[in-house]
C-alpha cells in the first residue's frame, strides 16, 4: 500500500480564523490512501467532480450512469452566485472546498455534481466509494463481515416465537423478512476469498458503505494553518463552506420506490413501525438496526423493554391508587379534619408574621381527602414493590442486551472503534506505550490532562451551584408569596364555594412555585446543554464512546440537580425546621420557614411531580414533533419551485431537518430523567409508572415517525450497549430505596399514625379501650398560648386578628403550663424511634432482596454464552482451515514445480 502521497492543502500562516486567506501548496503527509489513484502534478490544478444534469429519476440512488451507488451527499451554495462577498470570503471558501474535493478524489472516492432543481444556487455533490476503497477502509476500521451462513441461531423468527395470542402483536414476516445470519470476522483484503461474497454490490450494505465514506470524509484534510491541519466534513459544515452532508434515505416514506432494486426499507419502517395503526405492534428491531445502525437499534430496544416492564409497575401502581381511593371514606383522621365539630372548632396558629390570620383546620378538608388516596398502606406496599421491580428491570435488561450483542454481532466492538478525528488532530506529544514499548502520539501530557479535568470539573460544579441558587430563590418566593396568599385567601370555609374548597394558601403557593420552578428548569437546561458540549470538547476524549460517556455524566449530574432539587426540598426539608409559633426559625434572618399543610407535605410533593412530569412531556413533544414539522412545512412553502418539477431523492432529503450529532443523547436523557421520577419519588405518586407507560408508548412511535418522516437519515453507528446510562440507572435504583423509605418515614404521616394506633390510642397514653384512630388529629396538634407570641415590635403582631387565647400547630410538644412547656413530648420520641427503625428495616430488606436477585440472575444467559463461544470457535476453525487449505495448495504447487525441476535435471543423466 502506498503510504505517501501529495494532496492539495491550503497554507494559512497568520490567523486562526477559517476565513483567513492562504496559498495553495503541495503538502506531503502520511495518510493511508488507495493505491493507483494518482495525485496532482500541478499544484494549481484541482481535480473537481464532473457536473451532470438531473436525469429525471426522482427515486434513483445512483449516479447518472445507473451503476455507481450514492453513498453520501455533500451540499454547498455556488460561491459565484452568492449575493455577498465580504473581504473575498467566497473565493477563500471556494478554494478550501475545491482542495477538499480534490483530496477526496485522491483518496479514491468518486464524485458527481448536480445543480438543484429548485434553487440553482445549490449544488449537490454525490459521493461513491468504489470496491477497492470499501475493502481498504473496511480493513482499517476492523469491520466484521460475513464468512458463511450461520446455522447455529435457532430463533424461529426475527421477532420471537409466535403463538395464537402474540401473533397480532408481531410484525408480519411476509412484509419484513428475517435477516439471514452469518459467521463474521474482521475484514482482511489478503483473505478476501474466505468471505461470503456472492455479489460485490451487496456485500457492503448501504449502512456500512455510509459508515466507511463518513470515516473518510471526517479525516481528509483541506488546509494547514500554523502547522496545524484542518480537516473533516464537520468543520466544513460548521464554517458554512458546505451546507449539509448526509446519507440518503432509500425511498419516500409514503410510497414504494419505482426502482425495482430498491429495498424500500424506509417505507416498511414507516408502515410497520412509525404509523399510528402499528402502535400495538412490537418493533422491527432487526430492520431498525439494519437501516439506522446498531446505535439507534439499541436505543429503541432499550426503550421498548423499559416500556414493557413499566406495564407491570403501572398495574400495581393503579391497584395501590384504587385501594387508597376506595378506602378514603374509611380515613378516620380525614373525617375529623372535615367534621365541623372537630376540625371546625380547631383554631390553627398563624403561619407567618403580622399578615397571616388564625384559621380553622377544616379549610384543609379537601386536601386531606386527596391525601388519604396517596398516604395509605398501599403506598408502602408499592414502594417496596418498586425497589424490587427496578432491580428486575436492570438485571433482565442486561440479559436482553447480551442477546442483542450476539444477534447483532457487536460482542467485540471495542476492537473496531477508531479515535475521533478531533483527538487525532491534537496528538502532538510522543510517549512510549507501556505495553508495546513503542512510540505513540497523545494530545497532552499528564499535567495537561490534570489541568483540563480540573477546569471541566470546576465548570460543572459552578453550574450546579447556580441551580442550588435558583432553588433557594424558589424557596424565598414560597416564603414571600405565602404571606400574600394567607392575607388574601379566606381563613374559613362555608362549604358552598367549590373554588374556596381547593384554593388554600398552601395549594396556591405550591402550584405557582411549581410552575415557576419548571420554567427555570427548562431555561437552565437549554443554556447548560451548550456549556456541557463546550466543556467536553475541551476535555478531548479519545473515542466517540468516551466522548458520549463523558458528556452523559456531565449532563446527567446537572439535570439530576436541576430536575430533582425542588422535589428533594419538598420531601425532606420543607416543614422540618420551623420551630414553633413562639420561636419560629427564619431564613436569612428575615423569611420565616414555610410549614407543611396539616396533612403533611406529601400532597405538595405529588403536585410537584405531576407538574414537572406532565410539563416536561408536553414540552418535549413540542420540541420533538411540532417544531420539525413546522420547520419542514415552512421550508416547503418557501421553495421557489413549481409543482410540475420532479425533485431528486437527494434534494428531497436535503429539505428535511438534520438530526444533529447528539440527537439520540437527548432521547436517552429524557427517558432517564423520567426513570428517576418513576423510581425516586414513586412513594408519593403511585400513578407515575402509568403516566410513564402512556408517555413511552407514544414516545416510541413519535420518535419513529420523526426519524422516518421529518429528519435526514443519520450516519449509521455501531454500539454495543447503552453506554454510561446503565451505571446511571443502577445508581438511581440504589438511591431510590433510600428516598422512598425516607418519604414514607418523614414526608408522609404513616409512621405517626401507626404509633398512635398501636401505642397512644390506648392506656397509658390514650383514653380508648381499643385500638383506634379516633382522636388522632387532636393528639398530633400541639397547643400554644397566644400570649406567648414573642413581641418583635412594640405591639403584638397578632392583636386584632381574633379573640383567641390558644391556637394549635403541627408538632409534638408539651402544652403551656407543663414543667417542660413547648419541649418535645414522649410522642415525638416514639415517632422518631419508629421512623429510624422503619428506614433501617425497609432498606435492609429491599437491599437484601436486590442483591439476591442480582446474584441469582446472571448478566449473560448460559445459552447466549454457549452461542458466543461456539460461534467464536467455528469462526476461528473456519479461518484456520481456509488458511491450511491455501497453504496446502501452495505447497502442492511448489512440490510439483520442484518435481518438474528434478525430472528435468535427472533426465539428461539417465539418457
Amino acid at each position: 500500500m502506498q503510504m505517501m502521497t501529495r494532496n492539495v492543502l491550503l497554507e494559512a500562516d497568520l490567523e486562526e480564523d477559517d476565513d483567513e486567506d492562504g496559498d495553495i501548496v503541495l503538502e506531503n503527509f502520511e495518510q493511508m490512501i488507495i493505491p493507483n489513484f494518482g495525485s496532482l502534478e500541478n499544484q494549481q490544478d484541482f481535480q473537481t467532480p464532473e457536473f451532470e444534469e438531473f436525469n429525471g429519476k426522482s427515486d434513483s440512488l445512483f449516479f447518472n450512469d445507473g451503476q455507481r451507488r450514492i453513498d453520501f451527499v455533500l451540499v454547498y451554495e455556488d460561491e459565484s452566485k452568492k449575493e455577498t462577498n465580504k473581504k473575498g470570503t467566497n473565493e477563500k471558501q471556494k478554494r478550501k472546498r475545491q482542495a477538499y474535493e480534490n483530496n477526496l478524489i485522491c483518496q479514491g472516492l468518486q464524485l458527481e455534481a448536480t445543480r438543484s432543481v429548485l434553487d440553482d444556487k445549490l449544488v449537490f455533490v454525490k459521493v461513491h466509494a468504489p470496491w477497492e476503497v470499501l475493502c481498504t477502509y473496511a480493513e482499517v476500521m476492523h469491520i466484521k463481515l460475513p464468512l458463511k451462513p450461520n446455522d447455529l441461531k435457532t430463533r424461529s423468527s426475527a421477532f420471537g416465537t409466535l403463538n395464537w395470542f402474540t401473533k397480532v402483536l408481531q410484525v408480519d414476516e411476509s412484509i419484513i423478512k428475517p435477516e439471514q445470519e452469518f459467521f463474521t470476522a474482521p475484514f482482511e483484503k489478503n483473505r478476501m476469498n474466505d468471505f461470503y461474497i456472492l455479489d460485490r454490490d451487496s456485500f457492503f450494505n448501504p449502512a456500512t458503505r455510509s459508515r466507511i465514506v463518513y470515516f473518510i470524509l471526517s479525516r481528509v484534510k483541506y488546509q494547514v494553518m500554523n502547522n496545524v491541519a484542518k480537516f473533516g466534513i464537520n468543520r466544513l459544515v460548521n464554517s458554512g463552506i458546505y451546507k449539509a452532508a448526509f446519507p440518503l434515505h432509500d425511498c419516500t416514506f409514503g410510497c414504494q420506490s419505482e426502482d425495482p432494486s430498491c429495498p424500500n426499507e424506509r417505507y416498511l419502517l414507516y408502515r410497520e413501525w412509525a404509523h399510528p395503526r402499528s402502535i400495538y405492534k412490537k418493533q422491527p428491531l432487526d430492520l431498525i438496526r439494519k437501516y439506522y445502525g446498531e446505535k439507534i437499534g439499541i436505543y429503541f430496544a432499550w426503550l421498548g423493554y423499559y416500556t414493557q416492564m413499566l406495564l407491570l409497575a403501572a398495574v400495581v401502581g393503579v391497584a395501590c391508587f384504587l385501594y387508597g381511593y376506595f378506602n378514603q371514606e374509611n380515613c378516620t383522621w380525614s373525617k375529623e379534619v372535615c367534621n365541623p365539630d372537630i376540625g371546625g372548632q380547631i383554631i390553627m396558629c398563624p403561619q407567618c408574621d403580622k399578615l397571616c390570620p388564625f384559621w380553622q383546620l377544616n379549610i384543609t378538608c379537601e386536601s386531606s381527602k386527596k391525601l388519604c388516596i396517596f398516604d395509605s398502606f398501599g403506598t408502602l406496599v408499592f414502594a417496596v414493590f418498586m425497589g424490587v421491580w427496578v432491580t428486575l428491570f436492570l438485571e433482565f435488561w442486561k440479559r436482553r442486551q447480551a442477546e442483542l450483542e450476539y444477534e447483532w454481532d457487536t460482542v467485540e466492538l471495542q476492537q473496531e472503534e477508531q479515535p475521533r478525528p478531533e483527538y487525532e488532530a491534537q496528538c502532538t506529544h510522543v510517549v512510549i506505550n507501556e505495553i508495546t514499548q513503542e512510540e505513540e502520539r497523545i494530545p497532552f501530557t499528564t499535567c495537561g490532562k490534570c489541568i483540563r479535568v480540573t477546569l471541566c470539573a470546576s465548570a460543572v460544579f459552578f453550574w450546579i451551584l447556580l441551580i442550588i441558587a435558583s432553588v433557594i430563590g424558589i424557596i424565598v418566593y414560597r416564603l414571600s408569596v405565602f404571606i400574600v396568599f394567607s392575607a388574601k385567601l379566606p381563613s374559613s370555609t362555608n362549604g358552598t364555594d367549590p373554588i374556596q374548597k381547593y384554593l388554600t394558601p398552601q395549594m396556591a403557593t405550591s402550584v405557582t412555585a411549581s410552575i415557576i420552578s419548571f420554567i427555570i428548569i427548562m431555561i437552565l437546561n437549554t443554556v447548560y446543554e451548550r456549556v456541557a458540549i463546550m466543556i467536553t470538547d475541551f476535555e478531548l476524549p479519545r473515542t466517540q464512546t468516551d466522548y458520549e460517556n463523558s458528556l452523559t455524566m456531565k449532563m446527567f449530574l446537572f439535570q439530576f440537580v436541576n430536575y430533582y432539587s425542588s422535589c428533594f426540598y419538598i420531601a425532606f426539608f420543607k416543614g422540618k425546621f420551623v420551630g414553633y409559633p413562639g420561636e419560629p426559625v427564619y431564613w436569612l434572618g428575615k423569611y420565616r420557614n414555610e410549614e407543611c399543610d396539616p396533612g403533611g407535605c406529601l400532597l405538595e410533593l405529588t403536585t410537584q411531580l405531576i407538574i414537572i412530569m406532565g410539563g416536561k412531556a408536553i414540552w418535549n413533544n413540542i420540541q420533538e414533533v411540532l417544531l420539525p414539522w413546522i420547520m419542514n412545512l415552512i421550508g416547503r412553502y418557501q421553495r421557489v419551485s413549481g409543482s410540475e418539477n420532479t425533485t431528486p431523492r437527494w434534494e428531497q432529503d436535503y429539505h428535511l431537518q438534520p438530526m444533529g450529532k447528539l440527537g439520540l443523547f437527548y432521547e436517552y436523557l429524557e427517558m432517564i430523567i423520567q426513570f428517576g421520577f418513576v423510581t425516586l419519588f414513586v412513594a408519593s405518586f403511585p400513578l407515575a409508572p402509568l403516566l410513564a407507560l402512556v408517555n413511552n408508548i407514544l414516545e416510541i412511535r413519535v420518535d419513529a415517525w420523526k426519524l422516518t418522516t421529518q429528519y435526514r437519515r443519520m450516519v449509521p453507528e455501531k454500539a454495543q450497549d447503552i453506554g454510561a446510562w446503565q451505571p446511571i440507572m443502577q445508581g438511581i435504583a440504589f438511591l431510590a430505596v433510600v428516598t422512598n423509605a425516607m418519604i414514607i418515614a418523614f414526608t408522609s404521616d404513616m409512621i405517626p399514625r401507626l404509633v398512635y394506633y398501636w401505642s397512644f390510642s390506648i392506656p397509658p397514653y390514650g383514653d380508648h379501650t381499643y385500638y383506634t384512630m379516633e382522636g388522632y388529629i387532636n393528639n398530633t396538634l400541639s397547643v400554644f398560648n397566644v400570649m406567648d407570641f414573642k413581641d418583635k415590635s412594640k405591639d403584638n403582631p397578632y392583636t386584632g386578628l381574633g379573640n383567641y387565647t390558644t391556637c394549635r400547630y403541627r408538632d409534638f410538644r408539651n402544652p403551656p403550663g407543663h414543667p417542660q412547656e413547648y419541649k418535645h413530648n414522649i410522642y415525638y420520641w416514639h415517632v422518631i424511634a419508629a421512623k429510624l427503625a422503619f428506614i433501617i428495616v425497609m432498606e435492609h430488606v429491599i437491599y437484601s432482596v436486590k442483591f439476591f436477585i442480582s446474584y441469582a440472575i446472571p448478566d449473560v444467559s448460559k445459552s447466549t454464552k454457549s452461542k458466543i463461544k461456539r460461534e467464536k470457535y467455528l469462526t476461528q476453525k473456519l479461518l484456520h482451515e481456509s488458511h491450511i487449505k491455501d497453504m496446502t495448495k501452495h505447497m502442492g504447487v511448489i512440490a510439483e514445480r520442484m518435481g518438474e525441476v528434478a525430472d528435468n535435471s535427472l533426465r539428461p543423466k539417465l539418457e
